[in-house]
């Protein structure tokens, strides 16, 4: 992490912050608000302070490592398009059937010899100073708290692997971990994660799970503890074929697992199977907390760390955030997996503001009838594909993906009723809006198909809202977009005081003016912002039940409650703390106004309902 610090110096605009800050709160903040703006970098925490506990830290933090396109190219070496492609050369690869063959072949041969992971008998770099006994004590890192409302301290960016039973695999995930004590960690691994499955193992045999926390190190380790590579294989081995050098493991001092002799932090411990602790609530990704729930604790046996380390973390919240460029590299480099499962594919997108599982945008070879419906079920069926919500196909004349405004257009004139799928599947464990956990409505569109008619009358805003708010007082604001598509959007602010099917219903004498109809609450949302309008509704809608066909296309993006019959507990949006921004302010460490605040929803707001 040394050498990543002053390499970022260099090639990544990295930004240095020498003001004492505080790892509760004040850091998470402004890295928060850094990973927001157009010209986002790298941070360096060079003061971290534990004022709660009065420590100063001589441990900097490094926040915001993939900062953008740009560092994360260079984080890999090359365009993760050319990694892709050099997988799918991989998958392509056939015995040879002559001399002229064979040496065609000895440049990926030559490649492959750098794939699998050394194991050295030596002590890494990573175990220089070692902490066991009473000296094993989690306040003396700086672990950040980032929300308000956060159960605690949580580990963001750690690098946690893991075994089998039989030890025939291994594994590295990304999880988050809760402090739970100077020397305990709940252990966040979701139901459907390779580590969750080899908890599983031991449980059933009786037998405590050796974990070790990798922090720090080469920033791919970051990148492949969140690839979604097929079950029981090894992350490490996508290292060694991106940076075409051998992963070198070091076995840890307390357990049998071996971790990259260069992580700047190792934290090793057991998981009993019968030891479950309350994890949370936890401000994530979805931009939501995600809600108390029992996870397995780990009893840390050992702490070890370079002489001069550097604690990496993340930040989570709204987006957007780091992980967008996780995603950005991770997409382009596993479309090449997803093609043999669905060969007509051309290319996928999943926008940042989906929060990835809940939106995917797909181009495809449209070849006969119900092809796309074919797709989506494959989709639904792969790996971590099977988590996605909502999925839309195009055909090879659609726009470019990530033209998202010509894209729109080009689906709007091709939405149809009958090009609306609604199934059910598995959703992702954090999905809030399912009415039971882990199973929920998906939602799929072809709009593969020729440009259909526009049905509906041209009217204005104000009078469309002037008709609704004859028949409903409770419809406070409405905004129309692409008025000019076949399908135009029609989005709503509601103050909630009844389901929004009843709403719907009594519009339905405005169907000749409605052809989309989308609605949202009216706290905590701006109809002029879709970027999060559309981050609201993907995440707040189970299509199964917030999607009706007739007699226009409605979609119900509220906060669901008992008024629709919603008997889980429904999230908080994970909102900055005032205070702290206007501290922030105060030392000259970040640099905002109000419509920076409003536009990426850093604090709560209420634009139409002012009573």
């Amino acid at each position: 992490m040394q050498d990543v610090v002053e390499w970022l110096k260099k090639n990544g605009n990295l930004k240095v912050i020498d003001t004492p800050l505080d790892v509760e709160l004040e850091i998470p903040h402004v890295a928060y608000i850094e990973v927001k703006k157009d010209n986002s970098r790298p941070i360096l925490f060079t003061k971290p302070i534990y004022k709660a506990k009065n420590i100063e830290y001589d441990i900097p933090v490094l926040m915001n490592i993939f900062a953008n396109k740009d560092i994360t190219r260079k984080i890999f070496g090359k365009e993760p398009d050319i990694i892709g492609r050099e997988i799918e050369t991989l998958m392509k690869f056939k015995p040879p059937k002559s001399f002229k063959d064979k040496l065609k072949m000895l440049p990926t041969l030559f490649k492959l010899k750098n794939v699998f992971p050394k194991r050295s008998k030596k002590r890494g770099v990573c175990q220089e100073v070692i902490w066991q006994g009473d000296d094993i004590d989690l306040d003396k890192l700086p672990i950040l708290k980032t929300w308000e409302e956060d159960g605690g301290r949580f580990i963001t960016m750690g690098q946690v692997y893991t075994q089998s039973l039989d030890g025939n695999m291994q594994n590295v995930g990304m999880y988050r971990l809760q402090q739970l004590s100077k020397n305990t960690l709940a252990m966040h691994w979701q139901i459907h994660k390779d580590a969750s499955h080899f908890f599983d193992q031991y449980a059933k045999a009786g037998k405590k799970m050796p974990v070790s926390i990798g922090i720090g190190g080469d920033p791919l380790y970051i990148w492949c503890g969140q690839a979604p590579m097929p079950h029981g294989i090894f992350e490490m081995l996508l290292y060694g074929f991106i940076r075409q050098k051998n992963a070198k493991l070091v076995k840890c001092i307390t357990n049998d697992l071996y971790v990259p002799e260069d992580v700047d932090f190792v934290i090793e411990g057991l998981v009993d199977p019968n030891h479950f602790a309350p994890e949370g609530p936890f401000g994530d990704h979805t931009g939501y907390y995600t809600l108390v729930e029992d996870f397995p604790v780990m009893e840390i046996t050992a702490i070890t760390h370079k002489k001069n380390p550097v604690f990496a973390a993340t930040v989570v919240g709204k987006p957007p955030l780091e992980d967008k460029y996780f995603g950005w590299a991770t997409e382009r480099i596993f479309l090449p997996l997803l093609k043999p499962l669905a060969p007509d594919l051309i290319d996928y997108n999943m926008p940042e503001n989906g929060v990835f599982h809940n939106l995917i945008l797909a181009k495809m070879h449209h070849k006969y009838p119900g092809h796309a419906k074919q797709f989506m079920h494959a989709f639904w069926g792969v790996g971590q594909m099977s988590f996605v919500k909502h999925a839309i196909f195009v055909k090879e004349d659609a726009p470019k993906l990530e033209d998202y405004d010509e894209l729109t257009k080009h689906i709007l004139n091709r939405v149809s009723k009958e090009n609306i799928f609604i199934s059910e599947g598995v959703v992702d464990h954090l999905d809030h809006a399912s009415p039971k956990q882990f199973v929920g409505g998906k939602l799929g569109i072809d709009a593969t198909g020729n440009e259909v008619e526009k049905r509906v009358k041209d009217i204005t805003d104000e009078e469309l809202l002037q008709k609704m708010q004859e028949l409903d007082s409770n419809i406070l604001a409405l905004k129309t977009y692409y008025k000019d598509s076949a399908n135009p959007i029609t989005v709503i602010a509601v103050k909630k005081i009844e389901s929004m099917q009843f709403v719907f219903k009594k519009l339905e004498p405005l169907s000749e003016y409605i052809s989309i109809l989308v609605a949202v609450d009216s706290q905590n949302n701006d109809l002029n912002n879709p970027y999060m309008l559309i981050w609201r509704v993907v995440n707040n809608i189970d299509a199964k039940r917030d999607v009706i066909l007739e007699p226009f296309i409605a979609i119900d993006g509220t906060n669901k409650n008992h008024l629709d019959g919603f008997e889980r507990e429904w999230p908080k949006d994970a909102h900055c703390t005032k205070e702290v921004l206007d501290r922030l302010q105060k030392l000259k460490v970040i640099d905002i106004d109000d419509e920076f605040i409003r536009r990426f929803g850093l604090l709560e707001f209420n634009l139409y309902d002012k009573k």
